[in-house]
């Protein structure tokens, strides 16, 4: 026997030569795996794409457009020439898919009843609350003695700026600012 005779071996009659690759290589069986796992894996893409899309637009599509007014009180219940009035407004804040309610304080002044001055209660320093102090006729700030007139200037301390200022609009007896 020679050496190529003792390599072939005889298979039993039903059971398929491994050497044997017709069946395997078969165009249409390719062509089926190939379009399944294609398939398959263009599925997967667009679940993952999808919401990754969706995500980085999401904000851009959002409508906001221009600030409202937010509503504060009414006219009357800020005395002329009185000390500064703290006044409290909940307003709804959207941020891509998150809705949240946050609550807005801001200080209220009028000399004569009609000309409003509406300023934040923020410090422009390191954001800390500011409070009226009367017998210093000025805003205080606890973070770092800062202080603010009347009209939100700085007076004494660190911050960059004064107290941020807001529109004011009264209709029909109700007191309205607009967030810069």
């Amino acid at each position: 026997m020679t050496s190529q005779e003792s390599e072939r071996v005889e298979m039993p009659e039903g059971e398929a030569d491994p050497g044997d690759t017709s069946e395997a290589t078969d165009p249409e069986r390719r062509r089926f795996l190939i379009r399944t796992i294609s398939a398959i894996g263009g599925g997967i893409t667009a679940a993952i794409a999808a919401p990754a899309a969706i995500f980085v637009t999401g904000s851009s599509r959002a409508t906001g457009g221009e600030q409202e007014w937010i509503r504060l009180g009414t006219a009357s219940s800020i005395e002329p020439g009185a000390p500064p009035t703290l006044m409290k407004a909940t307003i709804e804040r959207r941020s891509g898919y998150r809705v949240e309610e946050q609550e807005i304080s801001v200080f209220v002044t009028t000399p004569n009843g009609t000309d409003f001055t509406i300023l934040s209660n923020i410090c422009t320093h390191l954001g800390c609350r500011v409070r009226w102090v009367e017998d210093q006729e000025g805003f205080f700030c606890p973070c770092h003695n800062a202080i603010f007139a009347r009209s939100g200037e700085v007076v004494q301390g660190p911050p960059p700026r004064p107290l941020d200022r807001y529109e004011a609009m009264v209709e029909d007896g109700q007191l309205y600012f607009k967030e810069a």
